[in-house]
């Protein structure tokens, strides 16, 4: 196939990823792209009725973290299904604790929690940096800030193979003391200084008149800077255009400060971190906004809902065992698009309507070939990956794979199929959750990869356009594939 294309598809996608180290990121940065498609922001605070109209292109987020985009057909009408492609925005890091601030022989460390199943001897020897979603007080008001810190500014390093004898043949440590990575030197650092100083002196806060601050200001600050490295804070709040006093609290993680990039000797990997799950993200978005070119022709609703929390079970607010999807349809049946007002038309329409859970898929590993199950070994590279579960760790059945194959011969996209082995654990994905708690038709399929729940993993240059195709296709040929293919008879 040509290289052309593709390629521009995998460089947008390693943009992407550049800019979205975290869920706050990625909900913005595929807001940016909705927005530039011409999208209309709405709220879950808003009344909706008179807002929502037929070819309209409409997304919504919650906390922040989670967001869910729809378009609305020009023939569509009450009762028609809805075309929904999931995906989630969180990927497995390392996550600030609520009081970080340590020292050890010498060196300023910070706290950090493990999110999710992450590979974490990936993490050592790594360029690592922070961002996230600082609170600030402006006025009256506290308002969020999206934070990333374009700088190597810690480090987790591993312990030298002459006092590690056996690092080679076993590496383990225990996440608590031996996952925190190093910050600075405290004999270097001017707060640590101050603050050595300071204790020398042992005087009170009140006999320093730089702190001579209200009650309320003083239990403010010493709230936050007390539980964080002050420098740290200080350099927050320099990213953010803020003073330190003025920061009230922060969700902060740490990622590979190394961008993402096309390589490999003909351009055919992307060596990336969050290809899990933000490949899902980037391409649901491609292909909701690409499809908008039919909607004069469309008799369905097509959605991408994306959310945080997957990594961990997906119970949260925002995440895909949340009301977040179900309110957002509740709205969407609730709304008079030519149907009668007095009916009701949400189990009518979930009956209609079909899910494409999509999240990354194991590629075949070229030197742990043992494995994987012996005749379901996708390639990274030659396209989208059904995934199957005879446990229902995947919500895949053989009508939606009829399905997706109608749909993928439209766009000539190739599709593999996974099972894992007998002898293998499964893990599982957002669509038995939403299968479950919407009665919702749904497949689980996604890209492969390698390296999966690493700081760094590998994908395929060639399947992110591939995925983009696909998901334009599922939204311009649901409604009339579906009708065709029979269940409930």
């Amino acid at each position: 196939m040509s290289t052309e294309r593709p390629l521009k598809y995998a460089q947008n996608f390693v943009d992407f990823v550049n800019a979205s180290p975290t869920p706050y990121h990625a909900v913005n940065s595929v807001k940016s792209h909705l927005v530039e498609a011409g999208f209309t922001e709405l709220s879950e605070r808003a009344n909706w009725n008179s807002k929502l109209e037929k070819g309209g292109k409409y997304f919504v987020t919650r906390n922040g973290s989670s967001l869910v985009g729809f378009t609305v057909g020009e023939q569509f009408k009450n009762g028609n299904g809805i075309a929904i492609v999931g995906a989630h925005t969180d990927s497995p890091c390392l996550r600030i604790k609520p009081i970080s601030k340590k020292t050890s022989e010498g060196f300023i460390q910070v706290g950090v929690e493990q999110y999710g199943g992450l590979i974490a001897h990936s993490w050592f020897d790594r360029d690592l940096s922070i961002a996230g979603r600082v609170y600030v007080q402006e006025n009256d008001e506290f308002v969020p800030k999206l934070i990333k810190i374009d700088k190597p500014l810690l480090r987790i390093p591993t312990l030298a193979i002459h006092l590690n004898r056996e690092v080679n043949t076993k590496f383990e440590f225990n996440k608590e003391t031996k996952l925190v990575p190093i910050a600075g030197q405290v004999a270097l650092d001017k707060n640590e200084i101050a603050s050595k100083k300071a204790e020398k002196k042992a005087h009170s806060c009140a006999d320093d008149p730089d702190l001579q601050l209200t009650p309320e200001q003083f239990e403010s600050v010493q709230n936050v800077i007390s539980r964080h490295n002050q420098s740290l804070i200080e350099l927050i709040a320099k990213e953010v255009n803020v003073s330190p006093s003025q920061i009230e609290d922060f969700e902060l993680l740490l990622f590979d400060h190394q961008k993402s990039t096309i390589g490999g000797l003909n351009d055919e990997f992307i060596f990336s971190p969050r290809l899990d799950n933000l490949t899902s993200c980037f391409t649901a978005t491609v292909g909701l906004i690409e499809s908008t070119e039919f909607l004069a022709n469309q008799k369905s609703i097509s959605l991408i809902s994306l959310f945080d929390h997957e990594e961990i079970g997906s119970v949260s607010a925002q995440g895909a065992d949340s009301t977040f999807l179900p309110d957002i349809i509740q709205r969407l049946t609730k709304t008079d698009f030519g149907g009668s007002s007095n009916r009701d038309y949400f189990h009518e329409t979930m009956a209609k309507s079909f899910l494409l859970s999509s999240d990354m898929a194991h590629g075949v590993h070229p030197n742990y070939g043992e494995a994987y199950e012996a005749q379901n070994r996708p390639q990274v590279n030659l396209g989208p990956v059904i995934k199957i579960n005879a446990n229902q760790r995947y919500a895949t059945n053989s009508p939606g794979i009829v399905l997706l194959k109608k749909v993928a011969d439209k766009a000539n996209v190739p599709l593999q199929l996974f099972v894992v082995r007998n002898d293998s654990p499964c893990g599982s994905t957002i669509g038995p959750i939403l299968s479950a708690k919407l009665g919702i038709r749904t497949l689980d399929l996604g890209n492969p990869q390698l390296s999966m729940h690493s700081i760094r993993e590998t994908g395929g240059t060639f399947d992110v356009v591939r995925l983009s195709d696909l998901f334009k296709s599922f939204f311009e040929h649901y409604y009339e594939l579906d009708d065709k293919i029979k269940c409930d008879l």
